[in-house]
């Protein structure tokens, strides 16, 4: 099971014609990666389903979760999807890298109507340092926060994201782990158009870093190799549990993803657990309630 994959399957979108009606098929020289990156890895409409799920097992029905806050957004879709799904939500997308948030921005100017998009806002800075908030459920996920690498600077994230929190607020995080998340190797993906390669190049056990690699290929042979790479350490979930309740959460769950019976791979439904499995492979959502 590949790490940074799409949390539900759903179908990839259709290439757009050219202007001779004939379909192109990507390559090198001419795909988005940001736009590849979002077919092989974003679901944006199913984490928005996830935020309505933890926040009626955790709040019930007292009220519906309103503001979203996505750090480390990227190109904000998740944010854009949660805007798009009612006119009573609001969103703000928080990320340091200024030509990523542009790409962000055409993406709220071509998904969401004007109407819609005074909802949205993206700012660029330190999620440690951006007050924007108070908000309802505060998003880290792909993994994003793994870039801190040390107990001190994730629990001061952790401390950071819990004062940007409504008094009943969630912070809504994802991890994965498994036996597979040790080992330096490649995973391969076929989408509509291209593959998408998953390769954990190194991984250090003493301290936990590893550095991981996104590359693309293409059916004409071309290929766009690290088109992203991160530098993390890989937590576990035990120790996100114990930081997140050292930074004052009242209480964190861990949702486990299902198996799909035929595939043998997850099937996109969450749950909460004590224990989970010992697979080879896993995704996980992890909530604290402020």
């Amino acid at each position: 099971m590949a790490r940074h994959k799409k949390k539900k399957k759903k179908k990839n979108k259709r290439r757009s014609p050219g202007k001779d009606g004939k379909q192109h098929v990507p390559s090198a020289q001419t795909a988005d990666i940001h736009e590849l990156y979002e077919l092989a890895v974003q679901a944006p409409e199913a984490e928005c389903d996830f935020i309505q799920q933890a926040w009626q097992e955790h709040r019930g029905n007292e009220r519906e979760p309103r503001s979203v806050r996505e750090d480390f957004c990227g190109t904000a879709i998740t944010a854009i999807e949660w805007v798009k799904q009612d006119i009573s939500h609001t969103a703000v997308g928080v990320d340091w890298d200024g030509p990523t948030l542009e790409v962000a921005r055409k993406r709220i100017e071509d998904r969401l109507e004007p109407q819609d998009r005074e909802r949205i806002s993206l700012v660029q800075g330190d999620v440690n340092v951006v007050e924007e908030g108070p908000v309802d459920c505060l998003l880290a996920t792909n993994f994003s926060y793994y870039i801190f690498k040390t107990r001190e600077t994730l629990r001061a994230y952790f401390e950071a994201a819990r004062s940007r929190l409504e008094p009943d607020g969630l912070l809504i995080l994802d991890a994965y782990g498994g036996s597979n998340s040790f080992a330096e190797q490649e995973e391969q993906t076929r989408h509509d158009g291209f593959t998408y390669v998953w390769e954990q190049a190194s991984y250090a056990p003493v301290t936990g870093d590893v550095v991981n690699h996104i590359h693309f290929k293409f059916k004409d042979g071309s290929r766009i190799n690290e088109a992203f790479t991160y530098e993390w350490r890989l937590w576990t979930l035990p120790e996100l549990r114990e930081l997140l309740l050292e930074a004052g959460f009242a209480d964190v769950k861990v949702y486990w993803e299902g198996t799909d019976p035929d595939t043998n791979e997850g099937d996109g439904e969450f749950s909460v657990t004590d224990t989970g499995d010992a697979d080879e492979g896993w995704i996980a959502y992890v909530v604290a309630e402020r």
